[in-house]
């Protein structure tokens, strides 16, 4: 406690004093206080109060993962289950700078459960929705939907982990864990296939002719059953029935099921004797269907015996369909031996220590079921509204319409999460630090510059600024645009000099921009090279980090083509007054394209060419998309994806079954004679063709037009304005 006063200042209790809490920080962690070696090793790794020392931080870490692990392998079969996922506030408003804008949001990123969860909330739609929705079709026999309400009772979120079911749940989706319930549906989809119990011969009661879906469905739900009894989980533990559960989701090739007859073999729970070969044959079914969890065991079975090598194969897979934990802490350890052995290289062991105090940094944080500050301050926060109004999310109007006490115990309540984030930052949490720094955000309001709301505080926004730096530098790349527009507008860093505040902010940009995943880096770049603000005037360069922003994300079309409009103009502007500075001549051509100067009709020809087809490689004269030609595969396993979409997809079914029912019987309504009314004859479906090109053409006429009226208007005015000055000067004098 006393290092967090002194590494803070928090309250005023005693003075900023980063040694003083090195030293606490110190005694703690010798001690053997998990939260006191996570901080020591971010310390390090960060050099914070120290210097920079990657060794000394994969020395603190490793004890720290070490603790995680232990109490891992404390729980039952398969290890302890895994704390829910920490989620980030900028997540739930689409991101730092909103949803479209933000690459928390844009990309791959849309698919995250936290972002469907917070548009599933902007349209009005909670965890009660849901759950009514499924159970309404579960009380009715579906056996899909009481699979999937059980899945969602038996994780307590709507959102789960990929991965498998070791692999946890997601924190943003949290409804709360009910076994019973959980259980009283999977065997309501398993009596369909499996009426009685049979420990003896589990497949002798099954039933015949067994709809496929009907059989899949109760295979995964015998998998889950098989899975509460093996760890106790809601019902009391026996290996036993949960090897028949087992069996009988084998028999649809059940991955979970054969994962969990692999760790009944493995550790001989039944008899006390492993069967190391049975073993393996389950596990081996379950990793050929992509379970990170049977690819784990399987890499620790060629760990054991010393195949590095195979085992490292397997630890990779298994990071990349999902695995949480234990993956990454293999692969810590592998690293951290290359790390520590003299006859490496300095370069290798400086890669690999890296790498190992990464993923040991990742396994400690996810492992502190004693310590969880990030979700108790997720509960005070109250993210999915549990305790303030039921699922639904408490609107500030709301919390307006309660009484003091309880606005009062609700400020308190936030208070409290402060804290737990504050602490949380100190041990490395990037979304402790990333909460931090967007509720302390002094750069939210677009009219700051203008006198109309309350000037930011310059102490508030350093300590935001010092914590989007901490985020930024564990690879946020929303956080390292905000370092920028901090460092731009003089947020924090008041007493720099406005072009070295400048030239830092391109600086940070240009990392943002590295990564091409930050349309919003790459326009703040072209605005700098266009105005020559932190970087030298480049109208060309401009261009270019502008057409990035597009190419990066669609939805900034409207921002990039304005400011294109903008540029040419100012570019036609400077041809017109006699600038002779090729980069700012945007019809010279970009000299690092290798490209012909520009010409009187290239652009016509060029339009032309695109008409007859473009060149090779090429679909309808333009470039294919990023992935058109490698659609994504199709999901493999039949539960991994959006519950919430899922249901949307399976609603949408029943009223397309409907109509298509409704036009059978010679129904038409007024849509379908809209369409036909209004459908084009001899349209192709399929032509797309980039207009890009033509949007430059038709904005560089208008340009020029516009430059043409201004000029003659000019003229207009200054010889209408000399005439009448002459013609004062003839006038008589009055007399």
């Amino acid at each position: 406690a006393l290092g967090f006063f002194y590494a803070t200042g928090y309250g005023g209790v005693v003075e900023l004093d980063q040694s003083q809490a090195l030293v606490h920080y110190t005694f703690a962690a010798l001690s053997g206080s998990q939260r006191a070696q996570m901080i020591m090793g971010y310390r390090h790794w960060a050099g914070i109060g120290v210097n920079e020392d990657c060794m000394a931080a994969l020395g603190w870490y490793e004890a720290a993962a070490e603790k995680a692990m232990t109490q891992f392998l404390e729980g039952p079969p398969g290890g302890r289950t895994l704390l829910p996922t920490s989620t980030r506030l900028s997540d739930l408003e689409g991101g730092a700078y909103g949803p479209g804008a933000s690459v928390a949001s844009t990309g791959g990123n849309s698919q995250r459960a936290v972002v469907r969860a917070a548009l599933s909330r902007a349209a009005g739609e909670v965890a009660e929705d849901v759950l009514e929705y499924y159970q309404y079709h579960a009380d009715r026999g579906a056996a899909e939907y009481s699979y999937r309400i059980g899945k969602i009772y038996y994780h307590g979120s709507i959102y789960w982990a990929p991965g498998g079911a070791a692999s946890g749940a997601e924190g943003v989706g949290f409804v709360g864990r009910d076994f019973a319930r959980a259980r009283m549906y999977f065997v309501s989809v398993t009596r369909l296939v499996w009426p009685i119990s049979n420990l003896k011969s589990p497949l002798a009661n099954q039933k015949k002719d067994i709809e496929d879906d009907v059989g899949v469905n109760a295979s995964l739900s015998a998998g889950y059953l098989g899975r509460m009894y093996l760890r106790g989980e809601g019902v009391k533990r026996d290996p036993e029935v949960a090897k028949m559960w087992f069996e009988r989701g084998t028999a649809w090739g059940d991955r979970e099921s054969h994962n969990g007859l692999g760790l009944i073999y493995r550790d001989g729970l039944l008899d006390g004797r492993p069967d190391l070969t049975k073993a393996l044959h389950h596990f081996k079914a379950a990793a050929g269907q992509d379970l990170a969890e049977a690819q784990v065991n399987l890499g620790k079975h060629y760990y054991g015996l010393g195949d590095t090598a195979r085992a490292t194969k397997y630890f990779d897979t298994a990071l990349r369909h999902g695995s949480p934990f234990e993956a990454y802490y293999y692969i810590a350890e592998i690293h951290s031996n290359q790390a520590h052995d003299p006859q490496a290289t300095s370069a290798v062991r400086g890669g690999s220590c890296g790498l190992a105090v990464s993923f040991y940094k990742l396994v400690a944080e996810r492992g502190i079921w004693n310590d969880n500050l990030v979700g108790e301050a997720e509960r005070l926060w109250d993210f999915n509204g549990v305790r303030w109004g039921g699922n639904k999310a408490v609107s500030s109007s709301a919390l307006g319409g309660s009484t003091g006490s309880q606005r009062a115990l609700r400020e308190a309540e936030k208070e409290a999460a402060k804290l737990r984030w504050m602490i949380a930052a100190e041990t490395g949490s990037e979304v402790a630090q990333n909460n931090l720094a967007y509720l302390f955000d002094q750069d939210k309001s677009a009219l700051r510059h203008t006198g109309l709301v309350p000037q930011p505080s310059n102490e508030t926004a350093r300590f935001a600024l010092t914590h989007w730096i901490r985020s930024a530098s564990q690879r946020n790349v929303d956080a390292l645009v905000k370092v920028g527009d901090y460092y731009y507008h003089g947020l924090g860093v008041s007493d720099e000099a406005e072009q070295e505040r400048w030239e830092k902010a391109a600086g940070y940009y240009h990392r943002a921009a590295e990564t091409q995943v930050s349309a919003l880096a790459l326009w703040n770049l072209g605005w700098m090279y266009e105005s020559g603000v932190g970087v030298k005037q480049d109208f060309i360069l401009a261009k270019r980090y502008y057409d990035m922003a597009l190419e990066t994300n669609h939805e900034a079309y409207l921002p990039v083509t304005l400011s294109l409009a903008k540029l040419y103009a100012r570019s036609i502007w400077h041809i017109l007054t006699g600038g002779g500075d090729k980069s700012l001549n945007l019809f010279l051509g970009d000299p690092d394209d290798g490209d012909d100067h520009w010409y009187l009709g290239k652009a016509k020809a060029e339009f032309k060419k695109k008409l007859s087809g473009g060149s090779k490689g090429q679909i309808d004269g333009r470039k294919p998309d990023e992935g058109e030609a490698t659609p994504q595969a199709n999901n493999k396993y039949p539960d991994d994806d959006d519950p919430v979409q899922w249901a949307h997809d399976r609603k949408r079914e029943e009223l397309e079954r409907a109509q298509a029912e409704h036009d059978a019987d010679g129904g038409y309504g007024p849509d379908d004679y809209f369409d036909a009314a209004t459908s084009r004859p001899g349209s192709r479906e399929g032509f797309d063709r980039d207009d890009t090109e033509d949007d430059l053409i038709f904005m560089m006429v208008v340009t020029a037009i516009l430059l043409v009226l201004v000029y003659m208007r000019t003229r207009y005015v200054r010889q209408d304005g000399q005439g009448q000055q002459q013609g004062q000067q003839q006038a008589p004098p009055r007399q």
